[in-house]
């Protein structure tokens, strides 16, 4: 076994048990100050079998090399989740800024990388700390240094003795580090991950997504973390993020702003984006006005097969919205011309490419008014096996589109996301490892 490991270097590394069977894969390592200049690390969080994240305590450890890391049989498949004291090494401590005080004098610098090792006790200590002088380079040289995704600044391996604000950070914080660390995570995970985090570096992280990433992450966090991280925007880039929602979804985040913070952002987005939005509000949450999205796909009956599909394979669509394409007479935006009917993507992938979608339509799917309630909707999305459901008002126009993931959200509890936050603390069993998932 290494004594000495650098932990950024173990992100990523299978874990197995004594046997050779998976157990997961390393996504950080946790760690305990005692005092400023003493940490020790607790365990790893580990990827299991869909994405979960769960705890293994460094005593179940019995091997780190280059390639792997090896356990003991048996481990917690509760869902990992911080508790006072400790810090992620990954989320936490990278690119903090810190003092390093040594032989060549006092300077400040940045955090990338912290190596453990292994005391006669048989913990595991931070014992070094790989750090970067902060760079004064031109903005020319900052933007060739993100290019190439090297850094400048010159760098320097230290003992943990000599860094102070490495427990508790004096300034902002960069989040780069971090979201290389993650950038293979799916959007509801990385939604976890950030979930997890303090406040002040969940600000950090957002600030450091673009617009459309971070748009799908607040689709996933709960409602709180959502007016936290859209409050803490300033205004333009907030409406930026509003705008790359889903419609359905910046409606109901909308609801749950301060009424003030709602309207400011209205009055700032565009203005079709916006009578979107308002038209939205007025429905009730639990209808079928209040659960559909206004841009699904929409078409004209003369469209051929092939522009159709041309539309729907759009890698931006959620698959729910790609599973039809709806046919209505001009406009075709919502409120759209007199609605004429639907057509399944599998029918697309029936026909001849140049044939219209206007002879294809499929006839038995009733649309929905507006006023539905939910227990309707459910019911009729079970009856028939549907993805997607239009929903049109009395004058027959199309004013957008339910899909089965909305259905799903709005009938689970409120707090289903925060339920997921805290199946650690419930009383699932131990688990023999080796099947590399939940129990």
């Amino acid at each position: 076994m290494s004594s000495r490991v650098f932990i950024s270097r173990m992100v990523g590394q299978t874990v197995f048990d004594p046997v050779g069977d998976q157990v997961g894969r390393v996504r950080d390592v946790v760690v305990h100050f005692s005092n400023p200049q003493r940490a020790r690390a607790i365990g790893l969080v580990l990827e299991v079998h869909g994405r979960r994240r769960i705890f293994l305590p460094m005593t179940r450890v019995t091997s780190i090399d280059a390639n792997a890391v090896i356990s003991t049989g048996v481990v917690n498949m509760r869902r990992f989740e911080t508790r006072p004291g400790e810090k992620q090494a990954i989320a936490d401590l990278l690119d903090r800024n810190v003092e390093v005080s040594g032989p060549e004098g006092t300077y400040d610098a940045v955090v990338e990388d912290l190596a453990i090792e292994v005391n006669a006790r048989r913990d595991w200590m931070l014992v070094r700390v790989f750090v970067r002088t902060s760079s004064s380079a031109s903005s020319a040289s900052r933007a060739m240094s993100r290019l190439t995704r090297r850094r400048s600044g010159r760098t320097a391996l230290v003992s943990i003795d000599e860094v102070s604000g490495l427990q508790e950070r004096t300034r902002a914080q960069s989040a780069e580090r971090l979201l290389e660390t993650y950038h293979d995570l799916r959007i509801p995970d990385l939604a976890e991950v950030i979930h997890d985090l303090d406040p002040e570096r969940r600000a950090e992280v957002a600030a450091a997504l673009d617009d459309h990433r971070l748009a799908d992450v607040l689709q996933e966090l709960p409602d709180d973390d959502q007016v936290e991280v859209i409050v803490g925007l300033d205004i333009a880039r907030a409406v930026d993020v509003m705008e790359a929602m889903e419609p359905d979804d910046a409606a109901d985040l909308l609801a749950e702003l301060p009424a003030e913070n709602a309207e400011a952002l209205l009055q700032r987005m565009q203005p079709d984006d916006a009578a979107d939005l308002r038209r939205l509000l007025t429905y009730d949450e639990n209808t079928a006005g209040g659960l559909m999205t206004t841009e699904p796909v929409i078409l004209g009956p003369d469209a051929t097969i092939a522009e159709a599909l041309a539309v729907v394979r759009r890698e931006e669509l959620a698959p729910a919205l790609a599973s039809a394409v709806f046919v209505t007479r001009t406009p075709n935006e919502a409120p759209t011309g007199r609605y004429l009917g639907m057509v399944h993507t599998q029918r697309l992938l029936r026909e001849p490419p140049h044939s219209p979608v206007g002879q294809l339509l499929d006839a038995s799917v009733e649309p929905l008014p507006p006023t539905s309630p939910l227990a309707v909707v459910t019911r009729t999305f079970a009856t028939y096996n549907l993805v997607a459901m239009p929903v049109c008002d009395d004058a027959g126009r199309l004013l957008g589109v339910v899909t089965v993931d909305d259905v799903l959200d709005h009938i689970l509890p409120d707090d289903w996301r925060e339920q997921r936050h805290a199946l650690r603390f419930g009383d699932r069993p131990s688990t023999k490892t080796g099947t590399g998932g939940s129990p």
